[in-house]
């Protein structure tokens, strides 16, 4: 008795079916290539979020909706989050030369322990308050996907500017000046 190994056989309506869904969906990922997603946000006005926060050094409560009326950079930092310690000296820099202008500098407080977070504070210089995000509640609302991230919202509560990564020297300046 001899038996000869049956042949598998394709089927083709599966197969070309799987290859046209395949298709479709290179087709709409990859329609997104190319394209800057800051572009997508530098395009759009977006109100800011409001949020009530706590400092982290003396608990006292903040509120976004106290600020309305001024310009505020509000920037989202962790001490664990080393770009954050690259740019701290130049969000510093912006706040001691923009907060006698009427400014609001907020530092948010992203996924760390506030306690490490004053400490870190204290060592290398403080001119504006943090507050505490115990669950990034603030964070996840205003899209932040990683630290640093910074935003400038303007008087009316709209956000005009996003920084994505450390800022360099000069960045938040520039725009604070088309603002004031």
């Amino acid at each position: 008795m001899s038996t000869t190994p049956r042949k598998a056989s394709v089927n083709w309506p599966i197969l070309i079916v799987g290859f046209v869904v395949t298709g479709l969906m290179v087709a709409v990922l990859g329609s997104g290539f190319g394209n800057d997603p800051m572009d997508m946000f530098e395009n759009r006005i977006e109100v800011a979020t409001p949020f009530d926060l706590r400092k982290i050094d003396s608990g006292e409560q903040v509120k976004l909706a106290d600020l309305k009326g001024q310009t505020v950079v509000l920037n989202f930092w962790a001490t664990w989050c080393q770009p954050c310690k690259i740019e701290h000296p130049h969000v510093l820099r912006a706040a001691q030369q923009y907060q006698p202008k009427g400014v609001a500098f907020l530092g948010v407080l992203h996924d760390d322990d506030p306690l490490v977070a004053r400490q870190y504070l204290k060592r290398e210089g403080q001119v504006f308050p943090s507050v505490f995000d115990p669950r990034n509640r603030v964070s996840i609302d205003y899209g932040v996907s990683g630290v640093p991230e910074t935003f400038v919202i303007d008087k009316d509560g709209y956000i005009v500017k996003k920084f994505v990564g450390p800022v360099r020297p000069g960045d938040i300046e520039a725009v604070l000046e088309g603002l004031l």
